[in-house]
């Protein structure tokens, strides 16, 4: 762990100094760095990123001196943990000055039970120390590549959820988030705190077991279920070097994914640049050097001026390009108005299954997974049938509680959609436990686009999924039409529903279910 001759130097000097005095030395032996604090701590020196990626330590272990022989503090198991050090020791200073007990810390392997995530060495003096450190980092490195490795390796980012709102069901849904957008789960921590911590989001000790857990399951970022400040990302990436993934930037990826009309692209793109500007900082890319060349010269703009400028140019052209989308989604609804034709919009949280309902009642082939935000780009189809009656079902981007600000101004042209809609079909899963919170959340996001006044039908979809005598009476509390758009049923009470809230005089379809030639689904111009 150290010399003999070195540790006699240390404590000689630190009771010379009245001072702690450490060294950290790598794996080599050679000193990288020395540290004198004060009588009761030191602080250490930026050490740099991490050294051979995720899941290996730093290189890097501490010895220092205790002026009175105290054991390793609370602090000295911190800068263990936060900064990935190999080790941290502690070396008494006796009176005379020469060096005494020793004790070292180290974290244990992850298949270790105990009250604590490390383990303690001591001895009488360093003469009588036996510890080899190279052995045992090499040791704790393998075995925690063999837990990763047993896990299954895969080629997606692994992350840690770590869920600060205290509700189970809210946790829930931000894991369902996280495997929509294709990260793999390293694992979950949850955070007991009653405010949240205004510098670093989690307190110390959270901090300390984000870190080791992120080591032990070679996770790379930290996701909360929660929106961070920009001060706050930067803040926890620095204290453990994870990147900080917080809930709207977690969205916005899996809406990023989904993209798939130009419309969309451009739509999520505003959201992103919008979501990025106040998160640019001089630590980003080096940031902070000047522009420099034949006309660059002097102060100039720093490159993070040029980098926010550039941002908000951009910002400037997609809100403009946005503007013209709208101005053409609104002269192809008012010729729909013109003809005539009733527009259905199917709305709903998110995975309520929206789209396997437009493809049971059109035919058509919409792409529907069980995953969050399948569908992006708004989907029109347009019905015609043999006697009277023709409509518009219009499958629209699923609502999530909390939709984040930035993603509904940029998504304002296609929520313009639904503006025009004669009626609008609030799908619900029926057997969803948070039924209730899910339909306020969606009544909370009409009313925040002043569409609370256009006529709704509730459908409590999944009917399958529950008892008959169970679908019934959730139809009758939510006044709300059961139907089952996988199995393909309730569909005709349905259909006389929308036609009696649409209040046209003569049916819209004849029956439902008729042959594929009798009904033509199309996309609208």
């Amino acid at each position: 762990m150290i010399s003999p001759e070195l540790a006699r130097h240390l404590t000689e000097t630190s009771r010379r100094l009245n001072r702690q005095v450490g060294v950290l030395l790598g794996r080599d032996g050679n000193i990288r760095n020395v540290i004198v604090g004060d009588a009761h701590s030191l602080t250490l020196p930026d050490v740099g990123r991490l050294r051979g990626g995720i899941g290996r330590f730093r290189g890097l272990r501490l010895v220092h001196t205790h002026l009175k022989g105290e054991p390793l503090t609370k602090d000295d198991l911190n800068d263990l943990a936060l900064l990935r050090l190999d080790l941290v020791a502690m070396i008494e200073v006796l009176p005379n000055g020469l060096p005494g007990r020793v004790e070292l810390a180290h974290l244990a392997p992850a298949s270790a039970d105990g009250p604590e995530p490390f383990e303690r060495i001591q001895a009488p003096d360093v003469h009588q120390l036996d510890f080899d450190v190279e052995a045992t980092m090499r040791a704790l490195e393998e075995e925690m590549a063999r837990v990763t490795g047993a896990a299954g390796e895969t080629e997606q980012e692994r992350a840690l959820v770590v869920g600060i709102v205290p509700d189970d069901e809210h946790f829930g849904e931000m894991l369902e988030l996280v495997r929509s957008a294709g990260v793999a789960v390293a694992g979950t921590m949850r955070q007991r705190r009653a405010v949240v911590h205004p510098r670093t989001v989690v307190g110390s000790g959270k901090l300390q077991e984000i870190v080791l857990e992120s080591m032990r399951r070679r996770a790379s970022v930290a996701i909360f279920d929660i929106d961070l400040k920009p001060a706050q990302a930067r803040a926890f990436e620095d204290a453990t070097g994870l990147k900080a993934i917080d809930r709207t930037q977690l969205i916005l990826d899996v809406f990023a994914q989904r993209a798939r009309s130009r419309d969309g692209k451009l739509q999520v793109e505003l959201a992103q640049l919008k979501y990025s500007l106040p998160r640019l900082t001089e630590q980003d890319a080096g940031l902070s050097r000047l522009t420099g060349g034949i006309g660059g010269r002097g102060p100039g703009e720093t490159v993070m001026e040029v980098g926010r400028r550039r941002i908000r140019d951009r910002i400037r052209s997609l809100e403009k390009e946005v503007e013209n989308l709208s101005r053409q989604r609104d002269l192809r609804r008012r010729r729909r108005r013109e003809e005539g034709v009733p527009v259905l919009s199917i709305i709903g949280y998110t995975n309520a299954g929206k789209s396997t309902l437009l493809n049971a009642m059109t035919g058509s082939v919409v792409e529907a997974a069980d995953k969050l935000f399948m569908t992006l780009d708004p989907t029109s189809r347009r019905l015609r049938f043999p006697r009277e009656g023709e409509v518009v079902i219009t499958d629209t981007v699923g609502f999530i509680a909390d939709l984040p600000k930035d993603l509904v101004a940029a998504f304002r042209a296609t929520l313009e959609e639904l503006t025009d809609a004669d009626l609008l079909l609030h799908v619900v899963d029926i057997a969803d436990p948070r039924l209730d919170h899910k339909l306020e959340a969606v009544q909370k996001i009409l009313d925040d686009l002043h569409l609370a006044d256009i006529p709704r039908l509730v459908v409590l979809n999944k009917a399958d999924l529950v008892s008959p005598a169970e679908a019934r009476v959730l139809g009758i509390r939510y006044g709300a039409i059961p139907v089952s758009a996988a199995k393909r049923t309730g569909f005709p009470e349905l259909i006389h529903a929308a036609e009696e809230r649409l209040g046209r005089e003569k049916p819209l379809l004849k029956t439902y279910g008729e042959k594929p030639e009798a009904t033509e689904a199309g996309l609208l111009p």
